[in-house]
């Protein structure tokens, strides 16, 4: 069952238009992160990697095992701005592990195949 959509579609597209044009509030990036994320469960539907942006937001995606209890062996985390330049396609998966603006832990861990996110991608 694919995770509950929270954030409108067109309101999501809509914040990462306009993060991509550098005219966002905090409101504004904050919408954009919590639509891409959601995106990403969409895409890849599952429990096996959290995927955290603080404090933006995090989701569980990705199939695989499920965790129950602690932290999950499967944890990504960045800020706010590496997540939308990867889920947008400006920043390289390679490139923000490689400068450690990514951490990324356990096996499944790797979201290069999945980003960037085509309902977010740069387009011009």
């Amino acid at each position: 069952m694919p995770a509950r959509r929270r954030t409108d579609p067109a309101q999501g597209r809509a914040a990462v238009a306009a993060w991509l044009a550098g005219e966002t509030d905090r409101r504004t990036t904050t919408t954009a992160v919590r639509f891409t994320l959601e995106e990403l469960a969409d895409v890849a539907p599952g429990n096996a990697v959290e995927v955290r942006v603080p404090p933006a937001g995090a989701v569980q995606a990705v199939a695989g095992p499920r965790h129950t209890r602690g932290t999950p062996p499967n944890v990504v985390e960045t800020d706010v701005e590496t997540w939308l330049a990867l889920a947008t396609g400006r920043l390289t998966w390679a490139d923000a592990a490689a400068s450690g603006t990514v951490s990324a832990s356990g096996e499944r861990a790797d979201l290069s195949a999945l980003l960037p996110l085509q309902a977010a991608r740069d387009r011009s």
